[in-house]
């Protein structure tokens, strides 16, 4: 079976077709988009890079990647999101964009050490079992390549904030977006990274300010976190 959740599907599959508008309840992906591009950008070399994301959604951060990249592959499971990432990158003319609807390990079966980059953002709270998808991640990234992560501290802080404050009191994101228990302390990332063939370079916080709607990475990963990681072998 899946490694997914099909109320998370169903969830987010509801709410699709307002992924790229601005102004929706996907407005702190595309403000929080520019500086994961940029982080990545720090570590990874992606001009002539065969890069995938997993957990892609709409589409906010491949088609940013597809700009800067030799190929972009993004993966999900939700139908609705994929139609319509598909579509908008029809809009924007990004030919080296495409989209799959397959479960990562399924895909790291079938084409293991395929691409030089795998991102995979905010999914892994939303899965059952996560460390099965950073094994697929590590399992798709070719010797030397990187692995990027990012998701949410199970961390009193974690919940005030992405909880209370985005869901309740902001009202940035819809109630219910995100359950306290499936938020991942980094020590059991980097543990499942390390497990599965993957050296942690750096692991980095990020912070929100609601006054001027910007994020900015910060040592604190008590909430937000990313990490980036090698494939050594």
């Amino acid at each position: 079976m899946a490694n997914v959740d099909p109320s998370e599907l169903a969830k987010f599959g509801e709410i699709a077709h307002r992924w790229w508008d601005k102004q929706s309840e996907f407005q702190p992906l595309h403000e929080i988009n520019p500086l994961r591009l940029g982080w990545i950008r720090e570590h990874a070399d992606l001009q002539n890079a065969d890069v995938l994301d997993v957990g892609c959604g709409g589409g906010i951060l491949s088609e940013s990647l597809a700009r800067l990249t030799r190929s972009t592959t993004g993966i999900d499971l939700a139908a609705k999101a994929l139609g319509v990432a598909r579509l908008h990158a029809l809009e924007s003319g990004l030919t080296n964009l495409e989209y799959l609807e397959v479960p990562v390990e399924e895909l790291a079966e079938r084409s293991p050490a395929r691409f030089d980059v795998v991102t995979c953002m905010e999914m892994l709270e939303h899965v059952p079992s996560p460390e099965l998808s950073v094994t697929a991640c590590a399992r798709l990234v070719r010797p030397g390549g990187w692995a990027f992560f990012s998701t949410l501290n199970r961390h009193p802080m974690a919940f005030l904030q992405a909880i209370l404050g985005a869901e309740y009191v902001l009202n940035m994101l819809p109630k219910g977006t995100h359950e306290y228990a499936r938020f991942i302390r980094p020590n059991e990332l980097t543990r499942w990274c390390r497990d599965a063939g993957l050296t942690v370079e750096k692991i980095e916080g990020m912070t929100y300010n609601p006054l001027s709607r910007q994020y900015s990475l910060t040592p604190d990963c008590s909430v937000n976190y990313m990490l980036a990681c090698r494939k050594t072998a």
